[in-house]
């Protein structure tokens, strides 16, 4: 499922693109992203909002296919195709988007580390890698990169935060911004189908430490991958405590 790296790519190269284009006479005024959701805004106020789930993808000029769902045709003739292989996917229109962005918890690259602390605070029972993805918790994150923040924060996933001590969790919080940002400068990881907005694979995957990985890249030992709440955990037994 494309995560925060590859909505904000999406959302970046889009910018340039749609900005000042009209959909139905209405004219774009705004690209936002919330968590892993995309959110156009017209300027009558009302927005169209997506969310790919596990296979869409938002393509710029693309040409359509038999995964196709949605063509969105722009005034000048260029068009925004929406593809989605199996259909988990999906776009609405709205007049406003205040209640669908409240169900989100503070976005991972914009919380301080007082407030990230003191959410973790709170938590004490919960598995570290759960809670990570828990968009109500902290909004953006998925399998792909709490996999591999863990594995730079050295923390096993099955940790129960309340175990966890200031400096790990310090060492969580920067490895959340550090990896993220290095992501998107990647334009993203493409493991499965995700496509940046310009129909090319994300380069990030080549990065990747742990997820969908054989071996440590740090010790050697093999990559464990078990299921903690329904999703797959990559870890290195011996490096993540």
């Amino acid at each position: 499922m494309p995560e925060l790296p590859e909505v904000e790519t999406i959302r970046r190269q889009l910018y340039k693109k749609i900005i000042g284009k009209r959909i139905d006479s209405r004219k774009i005024v705004g690209l936002r992203r919330r968590a892993k959701i995309l959110i156009i805004d017209f300027d009558d106020s009302s927005s169209l909002i997506f969310h790919l789930k596990l296979t869409g993808q938002l393509i710029f000029n693309g040409k359509p296919s038999q995964h196709t769902r949605k063509v969105f045709n722009f005034d000048d003739g260029s068009q925004l195709i929406f593809n989605d292989a199996r259909k988990f996917g999906w776009w609405k229109e709205v007049k406003e988007t205040k209640k669908i962005e409240e169900e989100f918890g503070p976005e991972a690259l914009e919380i301080d580390f007082k407030t990230f602390k003191e959410l973790f605070r709170k938590r004490p029972n919960s598995k570290i890698k759960p809670l990570l993805m828990d968009q109500k918790f902290i909004a953006g994150i998925g399998n792909i990169y709490s996999d591999e923040i863990l594995f730079a924060s050295k923390v096993h996933p099955l940790r129960l935060v309340g175990t966890l001590d200031e400096k790990e969790i310090e060492k969580i919080y920067q490895n959340i911004k550090k990896i993220l940002k290095k992501a998107i400068k990647y334009r993203g990881s493409s493991v499965e189908y995700y496509l940046d907005a310009c129909g090319q694979k994300g380069e990030y995957a080549k990065y990747h430490k742990v997820y969908q990985q054989k071996n440590c890249h740090q010790c050697g030992t093999r990559i464990n991958r078990i299921k903690i709440a329904g999703r797959s955990a990559h870890f290195c037994p011996a490096c993540q405590k």
